[in-house]
């Protein structure tokens, strides 16, 4: 939704790439507070979480940053 790269999210989140790349493959699930960072940093860019409502979770962009 936004076009960033892993680094970019990274970056974003201030975690490493590692972590990242190692979540998108499903390799592990990153602590805690790196899933909170990747979380927040992707709120911040204006991707909204949608709670499980009978239709299944999901994500939205809300608004696009100025730096997306």
């Amino acid at each position: 939704m936004l076009g960033w790269s892993q680094g970019k999210l990274a970056e974003a989140a201030a975690v490493s790439r590692t972590t990242v790349v190692d979540f998108e493959r499903g390799i592990r699930i990153p602590h805690r507070n790196n899933l909170s960072a990747i979380r927040r940093a992707l709120e911040a860019a204006g991707i909204e979480f949608i709670p499980e409502n009978g239709g299944g979770a999901g994500v939205r962009l809300f608004r696009r940053s100025s730096d997306a």
